[in-house]
C-alpha cells in the first residue's frame, strides 16, 4: 500500500478538495493518508504556510494547484516504483528512528548546543591558571597543552589573571606598563620560551588562550546570547557590514604586526596592544556569529520540519 502525507490545515478549502480526490481513487490504487496539520508545529507551520496543500506520495512531491490526474499518476509511479513501502520494526529501522530523535532534539535546541560548547572552549583556558593558583599544575598542563596547537599562547599577547598586571606586552608595543622583557628577563623574539612562560605568583599566571583569540570567542559567545533572546527579530548581516566591521580591523592590526615582523620590512616596526588585539577580536567574533546564526536558524527550522514529518510518518512524533 502507498503512503500519503497530506499536508493540511483547518479551512483549507483547496486541500479538502485534494483529500476529497484522494478518497475517489481509493479503490482503484489502495493508499494510506496521513493528514499533518501544519499548525501543530511552528517549524511546519514556516515551512508550508505558502504552500498548502502539500502532498507527498512516496519520493514524489505535488504542491497546489494538485489536480486528481496529477494524484492518480503520482500513486500509481509509487505503487509501481515502491511495492515495499510498508515500514519495517526491524533493529535499523528503530535505529534511523532514534537518530532521528537525535537530529530533531539538537535542530530544535541547536543554538544551547553552540553557546555551551563555546563558554567551555573558553572556560577551560580561564580554569588553567585558576587551577596552577590553587596548586594543581597537573590539570591546568594538561588544558594548556590541549590549547597548544589551537592559539600561539605567546605570554606577552596573553591575560594574565593573580598578578600586578592584567597583561605584559612587549617593549615595542609602547604600553605605559611593566613589559614582558622586564618582568622576564627573556628575548620576545624567543617564541619557544614565550610559549612556556606561564608566570608566577607575583606576575600571575597566564589565561590559556591568546588576547585576541579569547576576544573572539568571547564575541561569539556574547553575540550567542544575545541571539538567544532576540533571535526572531535579527535578521541576516548584510556582507558590507560584515567585510567593513568584522574582517578589516582584524586584517589591518593582525596583517600589519606580522609584516613587521618580516626581515624584507625590516625598516618597518609595529606591535599591536592588549586593548587593539581584543577590539578586534571580538568585533571579529561578534560580526562572524551575526553573519552566520540567523541562516542557521533557517536551516535549522527547514529540518526540524523534514524530521518531524518523517516521525509522525512512523507514528513517533
Amino acid at each position: 500500500m502507498v503512503n500519503v502525507k497530506l499536508f493540511t490545515r483547518k479551512g483549507c478549502q483547496l486541500c479538502d478538495q485534494v483529500e476529497e480526490d484522494l478518497r475517489s481513487l481509493q479503490e482503484q490504487i489502495p493508499h494510506r493518508v496521513l493528514e499533518i496539520d501544519i499548525d501543530s508545529d511552528p517549524a511546519l507551520q514556516q515551512k508550508y504556510k505558502d504552500s498548502i496543500p502539500v502532498v507527498e506520495i512516496g519520493p514524489y512531491t505535488l504542491s497546489a494547484p494538485i489536480t486528481l490526474q496529477d494524484l492518480q499518476i503520482s500513486l500509481a509511479a509509487a505503487r509501481d516504483g515502491h511495492e515495499d513501502t510498508k515500514k519495517s520494526q526491524s533493529r535499523s529501522s528503530r535505529v534511523a528512528v532514534r537518530l532521528n530523535r537525535y537530529v530533531l532534539s539538537f535542530a530544535r535546541h541547536w543554538l544551547a548546543f553552540i553557546n555551551l560548547f563555546v563558554f567551555i572552549y573558553i572556560g577551560l583556558p580561564v580554569a588553567a591558571p585558576i587551577l596552577v593558583h590553587a596548586g594543581a599544575n597537573g590539570p591546568a598542563t594538561v588544558i594548556y597543552k590541549i590549547y597548544a596547537p589551537m592559539c600561539h599562547q605567546l605570554a606577552y599577547r596573553s591575560w594574565f589573571i593573580y598578578g600586578d598586571q592584567l597583561a605584559y606586552p612587549i617593549e615595542a608595543a609602547n604600553v605605559s606598563v611593566a613589559s614582558y622583557e622586564s618582568i622576564t628577563g627573556l628575548d620576545p623574539n624567543n617564541l619557544e620560551a614565550a610559549r612556556d612562560f606561564i608566570g608566577d605568583s607575583q606576575v600571575g599566571y597566564k589565561i590559556g588562550l591568546c588576547q585576541r583569540d579569547m576576544a573572539i570567542w568571547g564575541g561569539i559567545f556574547i553575540f550567542g546570547i544575545f541571539f538567544a533572546i532576540l533571535r526572531k527579530r535579527m535578521k541576516p548581516l548584510p556582507m558590507w557590514i560584515w567585510f567593513l566591521v568584522g574582517i578589516v580591523p582584524i586584517a589591518l592590526d593582525g596583517g600589519t604586526q606580522l609584516l613587521s615582523s618580516l626581515s624584507l620590512f625590516s625598516f618597518f616596526s609595529r606591535e599591536s596592544t592588549p586593548l587593539i588585539r581584543t577590539l578586534t577580536g571580538l568585533l571579529f567574533g561578534v560580526m562572524n556569529a551575526w553573519l552566520a546564526f540567523p541562516y542557521l536558524e533557517e536551516s535549522m527550522i527547514e529540518t526540524q520540519a523534514l524530521i518531524t514529518a518523517k516521525l509522525a510518518s512512523v507514528g513517533d512524533e
